[in-house]
Parts: structure tokens; sequence; C-alpha cells
């Protein structure tokens, strides 16, 4: 369970409030009540510099975070990037739905499936973009 909470967790953490809202049409949410948040604040991010990787203090980052509680007693919990609120607390609440078995398979077919599907068809777009400028420096050694 707690691989697969991660791997969901994963996934909605990247996807915008709008993504998530347009996966949700087929799919209610079940009513919740807040127990924290929606809130925006800033971490520290660390960073590992030199041959020794030792930390040091990269910057602050802003986070928002919710904690969310069903009717049916199940906490969801989520802490993301930037300052999106309202995907904050939908992956909150798709986090206490997903830990509910009778509801997990629909959600994971019909909202988390697609966004990873997304996901990865982005991040495969962006890799062809790198590669397009990739230097090949053999070849400009053997050149001369």
């Amino acid at each position: 369970m707690t691989e697969a909470r991660r791997r969901w967790m994963g996934v909605l953490a990247r996807a915008g409030a709008g993504e998530i809202e347009a996966r949700l049409e087929a799919t209610p949410l079940p009513a919740h009540t807040r127990l924290r948040g929606p809130e925006t604040g800033l971490v520290m991010v660390r960073g590992r510099a030199g041959g020794d990787g030792a930390p040091f203090n990269l910057g602050e980052m802003t986070v928002t975070r919710c904690a969310v509680r069903l009717a049916d007693g199940a906490v969801g919990h989520a802490y993301r990037a930037g300052r999106d609120a309202r995907a904050a607390e939908l992956s909150a609440v798709l986090d206490a739905a997903l830990q509910d078995p009778a509801r997990r398979g629909a959600l994971l077919d019909g909202v988390i499936a697609p966004l990873a599907e997304a996901q990865e068809a982005a991040r495969q777009v962006q890799a062809r973009k790198a590669a397009a400028t990739r230097v090949q420096f053999f070849t400009m050694a053997n050149m001369r």
C-alpha cells in the first residue's frame, strides 16, 4: 500500500487543479471536512555540492499543504510545490478516497492512470527536445 500511495501522490503532486478536475467529471469525490488548510508556506530546499556532497541551503520554496477527513473516517494529506490551493485540496481528498479499496479501482483507472499517461507523454516530448540539442563530443573530436 505504501508504494502504491507514493505513486498516486507523485502523480497528483505533478498535476494542476484543472487537470485533476477534468478527470473527476465522471467520478465524483466523496464529501470531506478540512482538517488543515489548504495553507501555503515556505520550506528550505537543501542541495549538495562538491566531491564530498556537503549539504548547503539552496533557498526557499513555496509549498501548499492540505489535510482532509472523509465521512467514513479516512484521512488524506497532500503537500505540493507552489500555491495551487485547489489542487492541494483535491489531492488530499483523492488520497483519502484512494485508501478505500472499494473506491480505489475506479479512481486509479479514471483519474490517476490518465494523469500519469499525460505526464509521461509530456516527459517524452521534453526528452526529445533535449536530445535534439545534445552535443556529441566524440564526433566533434574526430572531425579535426
